[in-house]
């Protein structure tokens, strides 16, 4: 099939590798433009944008697609679908209805549960037992198309939105080779969203990332495994007579209680409004990742609680 990919992040990469493996052809790619990275702050390509010249497939890099020549220049292509996943720009209606057989995004969540920007870290910071990724036939509404492909990917009680991350990565790929595959056959279908059940995934905001103690331990639990390994749940130690920000990367539910945010015992149990969660994988300010037992031994004596 004639195919345009819109992706940006590294998580869009094997989706396009898979339909080049596939033997679509891939008309062009759309990804955002380049941004300023690092201490030189030298302008650095989207992962998909570095795939897509490695592919020598023609990369398009607008900064909106609403005014009427980028729909012109895109329409010329003569698309058979567009693939989007993790694109990072709304596509207006001409968009939409440009390629013949419209637009299909892969969406990590089971619609209409987690529509919007944030659908992994916001399933497992609210204790969801499973989640799932879909290729959706796009329309003009957030995350409101018909439902095609679907896989069920269960969350484990200790699993991050990394881990989750990576593993949707590898299925969506599959996923979305599968559906152009019965698209080409003419026998991919959809079925429309149900409208009970509908949550919103919203952006995580920088505040959100404080961890606050006075909670229950299951919801420390999952705050920190929804946002590591980014943006990363932290907290705040008395290290050497300074505040020093500690983020918390993995933690277990531990037993234990005390007034919340006392530290319990010698292995970085931290009791919560009700239970405790132990830590086992932490990153100090301006260090790298590393298990608590690491941390202790650096840490010097600990103060009683968190600040």
């Amino acid at each position: 099939m004639r195919v345009v990919f819109m992706g940006t992040p590294e998580f869009s990469v094997p989706t396009l590798t898979e339909i080049v493996a596939s033997g679509h052809e891939v008309l062009a790619v759309y990804t955002r433009a380049p941004k300023p990275a690092g201490r030189g702050q030298a302008e650095r390509k989207s992962p998909v944008h570095e795939a897509a010249e490695n592919f020598g497939i023609p990369v398009f890099t607008p900064k909106s697609l609403r005014n009427e020549a980028e729909q012109l220049q895109f329409a010329s292509l003569g698309a058979d679908v567009a693939v989007v996943v993790a694109y990072g720009l709304i596509l207006p209606k001409a968009i939409l209805e440009a390629p013949t057989e419209g637009c299909l995004n892969l969406h990590g969540s089971l619609l209409p549960r987690w529509r919007g920007a944030a659908p992994m870290q916001r399933a497992i910071m609210a204790g969801d037992k499973q989640t799932g990724i879909v290729v959706m036939n796009m329309d003009e509404g957030l995350d409101t198309g018909a439902m095609g492909p679907t896989e069920i990917i269960p969350i484990g009680p200790d699993m991050t939105a990394g881990e989750l991350h990576d593993q949707m990565m590898r299925l969506g790929a599959d996923l979305m080779g599968r559906a152009l595959a019965a698209l080409e056959r003419g026998s991919l279908d959809f079925t429309p969203q149900p409208e009970e059940g509908v949550t919103y995934a919203a952006k995580i905001e920088k505040a959100e990332a404080k961890l606050d103690f006075s909670k229950s331990a299951e919801e420390v639990h999952n705050t920190i495994r929804g946002l590591s390994p980014f943006p990363g749940a932290w907290f705040e130690l008395d290290l050497g007579g300074k505040p020093t920000r500690i983020k918390a990367l993995r933690s277990t539910i531990a037993s234990g209680n005390a007034t919340p945010g006392t530290l319990i015992g010698p292995d970085m149990t931290i009791a919560c409004g009700s239970g405790a969660v132990r830590l086992t994988q932490v990153q100090r300010e301006g260090k790298g990742a590393m298990d608590a037992a690491t941390f202790l031994r650096g840490a010097g004596t600990l103060p009683e609680r968190v600040v």
